[in-house]
């Protein structure tokens, strides 16, 4: 692997073992190389030099970012730099501000205190002078303020746009969307703000909302329903109050146009702004959780979001945000909703199921069935009203308490949400019902409504407020066959536009990572001036969507003559067969194209969006015959491979063409990488030629590294995104190309944190055993001794499964204990359970020495004592107490240099060098395990000659500080004439093995 500069990041926080990613690697390159070129020169020459540097390939480029580098980790010098950027500037900060949003996106937890505070002074000084497209930015960077969390520094940054916000309020009002989503996350925020040292910026917080809502309401309307909840939870602060008394009964004060309460609630919140509720960071793993953690393995991954993000008791608000973006954002596909993933009823139970606020608790309800009040058919769409039945539904069977509790919110609701209003809310709800039964998401709702788990009061509640769904036509079937349903439901009639799961989603950092399913395909999401700029399909019908859609996919058309044609031609095409042949035959008009041709990037993006559905799901076959595998690559993509794989056999013209257009091609399709180590392997595997290993491996490594030379990436980084998409997607052909990835290219893998995460992260147990079998065969090898210990220091921050797996793995590979013993001195007893676990077992196999003896004396002393040591001790004297005894005495004499002895005994085989330990600590860890020997009532080691003697040197060479610290201990070899003949006998007795 190849080993990159671990030097301290100006940007980020980072561990000591963290490698700086290729990003980092241009920003710091960018910083060096202004530095160089300004170094030590008056303003005069300096800005002669930055424009002599300008001039330079990507000049620009460097300069710009080295100056942003300084502005942000430079506060001294931030004012000049920025004067040097505005001077330069070329796009109108357009490169800046692109790289600035993303970075803000998608590491902004990542920066260190330094830049976060001057983020927020460039973001002002950018606002103040006027420059384009800053509300991307302020958009991005708003999305960290998160809900739920009142930690210093997530006040800081609440804090400090709040004061942008304020005092350039005037730009603020050139954004009708921005204000809006200003409105949104501040409104939200203050529930959190109640805490009396928080009373400063919670009244500097509603004084601002207050204003903003009323000289802008009607920019606010566009929120929809969610603004009404949100000003629900703060209708106890005096000036929201006298809002609400407008909104409910002078709405016209507030906007000319608003009619009320019911036009917000009747207007379905965008899912804009319940997307920007939850940090990009959440979004991500509620992403994961949703679309790749199978149900029956979730429950460690909910855990460790809990302990992440709902610890706290402040955190339980956060849990209507999660609830309201389950809902509405995250919109599964019908092959999604038909697989074993984690649904959405099930993760949304769980957050309901582990709240410990009942206020929380209610408002986790209302965030659940809030889209049901004022359902519109027509409007709103049947995913947004799914989860709540379906929690419902499949909780009666084993949570009965969780249906019931939201039946009787769902019954009471209806009368007291807003009593003018309460017909519409019955409307609504009805509506929402019978909609899930004409989509068939539950074929009747007799099972739910009249269930004997539910007591006999909610009963008659239900079945006197659904009169309508309780006295339809009995089933056929009975209650219980109905609760037996597969947990996945599919929809019948749900437009495949409500349940594609788009191709590029904003804010992911990695393109492969999963994306959400909407109504959409949204490349990046921008803040328009203008509501009319503001296309969110979800907010439309879907009879508009689909004619969207329709003249989305009609640009593929334009791409004219025989390369135009032959894409038509495949993208009509549905027999396999045909369509592998005229994706060869399109393979060689592409080499006939020249290198530089515009016209490379138009078709490689119309070839992708024709073989898209040929890779999605898994491709790997279950039965691993040769014919499968073959089949499995007769689709038009793997044409294009093949041709690769034939360059590299035999030289031909249009190498470097096609390269180029399949580098084009990873921009839209990510899983690339895989993909071609999947197709090389089945290639090789299903060939006839006998071709000796060696040979196999070079070309599989050949156009490899031809393919990660044409995207510009190293091969390290390569194999690290690769595997990441694929075990996002499949984990059997993950599985299936490891062992070759470790063979083929032992550099970039052997002891790659990175690439092992990836790898235990994904797998189960049956995975395990099958790596741990391969490594006992020997066709996996995974680690290497050199640098061992660094990969597994930096282990001790995975999860504990993880852990456990890795362990396993390095003791298939019969990892010595001398390789793995002086990590022993940095782990704690407490928090690193696994690795001292494993450690424990490798020792309990060795018979002790003087080095092992070292190690463990070497480690730090706890209060309480350190039964890490003990049970190894006590394992060891066992059976061999005389050799442990002259062990520890050989050690604690030779603390003292008057009285040690010239020749020592060493242990034959074993050179370990070992940190010696002092004689304090090996006093410390004699009287602890004193303490604990005297519990357990095995005292029979300081009875033993060789420690009396070692006791006796040890006392005689303290000071007085010393002695009446270890009192105790010393006071052992006082009765040491008392005992010798206790020592004589169990010398004699149990201990000592044959010719020892």
């Amino acid at each position: 692997m190849e080993v990159k500069s671990t030097g301290t990041s100006r940007l980020f926080l980072t561990s000591p073992v963290e490698n700086k990613d290729e990003l980092e690697e241009k920003l710091e390159r960018s910083y060096q190389f202004l530095q160089g070129t300004i170094a030590g020169l008056s303003d005069k020459d300096a800005h002669e030099a930055l424009n002599k540097a300008l001039l330079k390939e990507k000049g620009y480029e460097e300069v710009s970012f080295g100056l942003l580098v300084t502005i942000l980790t430079e506060p001294h010098n931030a004012a000049k730099c920025y004067r040097d950027l505005t001077l330069i500037t070329r796009d109108g900060f357009g490169l800046i501000l692109t790289n600035l949003s993303q970075l803000v996106l998608d590491r902004y937890l990542r920066f260190n205190d330094v830049v976060k505070q001057q983020l927020v002074w460039l973001l002002r000084e950018m606002i103040k002078n006027a420059v384009s497209n800053v509300d991307n930015l302020v958009w991005n960077l708003m999305r960290h303020a998160a809900g739920g969390d009142i930690s210093p520094k997530n006040i800081t940054l609440v804090e400090s746009l709040l004061d942008v916000f304020v005092e350039y309020k005037g730009w603020l009002e050139k954004f009708p969307l921005l204000i809006a989503s200003v409105v949104y996350t501040y409104l939200r925020l203050i529930e959190d703000h109640h805490a009396p040292y928080l009373a400063n910026l919670k009244q500097k917080e509603v004084n601002f909302l207050i204003g903003i809502m009323r000289e802008h309401f009607h920019e606010c309307t566009v929120i929809g329903r969610d603004l009404v909840r949100l000003l629900q939870n703060v209708a106890r602060i005096p000036e929201f109050e006298q809002l609400w008394k407008d909104l409910l009964l002078n709405p016209k004060s507030l906007s000319p146009g608003f009619t009320g309460v019911l036009q917000l609630l009747q207007t379905r919140t965008s899912r804009r702004f319940l997307q920007s509720r939850l940090t990009p960071e959440m979004e991500r793993k509620l992403v994961f959780l949703t679309s790749q953690v199978r149900f029956g393995n979730h429950k460690r991954y909910q855990d460790w979001f809990q302990r992440q993000y709902l610890a706290t008791p402040e955190s339980q608000s956060l849990r209507c945000d999660i609830i309201r973006f389950i809902v509405g954002v995250i919109h599964p596909t019908n092959e999604l909703l038909c697989s074993d993933i984690i649904p959405r009823w099930a993760v949304i139970g769980w957050l309901l199921t582990t709240c410990t606020s009942s206020v929380a608790v209610s408002n986790a309800k209302l965030a659940l069935f809030y889209d049901w009040l004022f359902f519109d058919s027509e409007k709103d769409n049947i995913m947004n009203i799914e989860p709540a039945i379906l929690v419902m539904h499949h909780s009666m069977r084993s949570h009965p308490a969780v249906s019931a509790t939201l039946l009787d919110f769902l019954c009471r609701i209806i009368p007291n949400f807003y009593p003018p209003l309460t017909e519409k809310v019955r409307a609504g709800i009805f509506t929402s019902l019978r909609q899930i039964l004409d989509k068939r998401v539950l074929p009747s709702l007799l099972p739910l409504f009249d269930n004997s788990k539910l007591d006999r009061e909610l009963r008659n509640m239900v079945r006197e407020t659904f009169k309508e769904f309780c006295n339809a036509m009995p089933l056929e079937s009975s209650s219980k066959d109905e609760f037996n349903i597969a947990q996945s439901t599919k929809y019948d009639d749900v437009d495949t536009a409500d349940n594609r799961i788009a191709a590029l989603i904003n804010n992911h950092i990695l393109d492969n990572e999963p994306a959400f399913s909407d109504d959409e395909d949204e490349p990046v999401l921008q803040i328009s001036a203008s509501l009319e700029d503001d296309t969110d399909d979800d907010d439309i019908p879907l009879s508009k969507v689909r004619l969207k859609e329709k003249s989305d996919k009609s640009d593929d058309s334009l791409i004219e003559g025989p390369i135009g044609e032959t894409l038509q031609k495949l993208q009509q095409e549905t027999d396999p067969e045909e369509r592998y042949e005229i994706a060869e035959r399109l393979v060689e008009l592409i080499m006939d194209m020249d290198e530089d041709d515009e016209n490379i990037p138009i078709v490689a993006k119309a070839f992708s969006n024709c073989v898209r559905d040929d890779i999605k799901g898994e491709i790997f076959p279950g039965d691993l015959t040769q014919e499968n595998l073959l089949d499995s690559i007769k689709t038009p993509l793997y044409a294009v491979f093949k041709s690769l794989y034939g360059f590299n056999k035999q030289d031909e013209v249009g190498k470097d063409v096609l390269y180029r257009f399949v580098a084009d091609m990873h921009n839209d399709l990510p899983n690339l990488g895989y993909l071609i180590l999947y197709f090389l392997k089945v290639q090789i595997r299903t060939e006839n030629k006998k071709e000796d290993h060696t040979k196999a491996s070079a070309l599989k490594i050949s156009v490899y590294k031809d393919f990660c030379q044409s995207i510009d990436k190293k091969i390290d980084i390569c194999i690290y995104d690769d595997l990441y998409a694929c075990h996002m997607s499949d984990t059997k052909l993950m599985m299936w190309i490891v062992p070759d990835l470790y063979r083929d290219f032992k550099q970039q893998t052997l002891n790659n944190a990175q690439v092992l995460r990836v790898i235990i992260s994904a797998i189960d147990s049956r995975q395990l055993q099958t790596l741990v079998g391969k490594v006992l065969q020997g066709h996996l090898v995974m680690f290497k001794p050199e640098n061992l210990q660094q990969l597994l220091k930096i282990s001790l921050s995975w999860e504990s499964i993880e852990q456990f797996f890795l362990w396993q793995l390095v003791n298939a590979h019969d990892v010595s204990i001398d390789t793995v013993l002086p990590l022993v001195t940095e782990l704690d007893y407490e928090q690193h359970s696994e690795a001292l676990m494993a450690v424990t077992l490798m020792l309990k196999q060795e018979k002790p020495n003087a080095d092992y003896i070292k190690h463990l004396f070497s480690r730090d002393i706890c209060d309480n004592g350190d039964l890490f040591v003990f049970t190894i001790i006590k394992y060891w004297c066992d059976e061999y107490i005389d050799k442990v005894a002259e062990l520890i005495s050989s050690l604690l004499s030779t603390r003292y240099p008057s009285t040690s002895p010239n020749k020592r005994k060493r242990s034959a085989g074993k050179t370990l060098s070992a940190t010696v330990p002092s004689a304090d600590q090996v006093l410390g860890h004699l009287e602890k395990l004193r303490i604990i020997c005297e519990k357990h009532d095995c005292m029979a080691i300081y009875t033993l000659d060789s420690m009396q003697r070692a006791l006796s040197i040890a006392q005689n060479n303290s000071n007085d500080s010393q002695r009446r610290q270890f009192s105790e201990l010393f006071a052992l070899m006082e009765e040491e004439e008392e005992l010798s003949s206790a020592t004589k006998s169990r010398s004699q007795g149990r201990g000592r093995k044959p010719g020892e």
